[in-house]
């Protein structure tokens, strides 16, 4: 069966890696995130934490097309790192995805070639440790609809297979709802004629 357009690959939870080349440690921390501003957060915990490792390069990509990504090399030869690790989230089609190598320096140097497998042999690790998801992208709405159309609005979201996030029922109603895009045209035409729509 061919996967919706919606449907993309990611990671449960943070996973972890680990390669080593002449006493060099390369340690590979993969984590699922969903926007630049947790990549930011997490990258500036990790340098306080190591923060005596000579290096932090990392990569992410994110949104259910993989639109939005970017590779870091962080001091290290320019595309010896962060292309590298890039190319290992990409080769496991993983998206909402930040990968972050810290590299202790062993006193000897490895070379760009060197460089490269070790960033890449670090983060394959991580992802093989990790358990891969498939996430589905959606938008979240706000349905407000009158009392009286509750029946009907309620028939839609059981036929659709949407379970309500939060509610408040006064005399008039609303809903908080993420449908999935794919379903998103027919949600709307559904509800159309008993409740209004405001995407959040």
């Amino acid at each position: 069966m061919e996967e919706a357009f919606d449907a993309y690959r990611s990671l449960a939870a943070p996973s972890e890696g680990l390669f080593k080349d002449n006493g060099s440690r390369f340690i590979a921390l993969a984590y699922p995130v969903e926007t630049e501003e947790e990549v930011k957060n997490i990258v500036a915990a990790l340098r306080k934490e190591y923060h005596d490792a000579r290096h932090h390069c990392y990569a992410y990509r994110l949104g259910y097309q993989g639109n939005i990504f970017r590779a870091s090399d962080d001091g290290e030869p320019a595309g010896s790192a962060g292309r590298p690790i890039l190319g290992q989230i990409d080769s496991a089609g993983l998206s909402d995805v930040l990968v972050v190598v810290v590299r202790y320096f062993g006193g000897i140097k490895l070379g760009i070639p060197g460089l490269i497998r070790a960033y890449k042999t670090s983060t394959a690790d991580a992802i093989a440790s990790g358990q891969i998801v498939t996430k589905i992208a959606g938008k979240n709405f706000k349905v407000h609809f009158e009392y009286l159309s509750m029946n009907a609005v309620m028939k839609v979201l059981k036929d659709m297979d949407i379970q309500p996030r939060a509610q408040d029922f006064g005399e008039s109603c609303t809903l908080e709802v993420r449908v999935r895009l794919s379903a998103v045209a027919d949600f709307k035409n559904r509800v159309e004629n008993c409740a209004k729509l405001e995407e959040i």
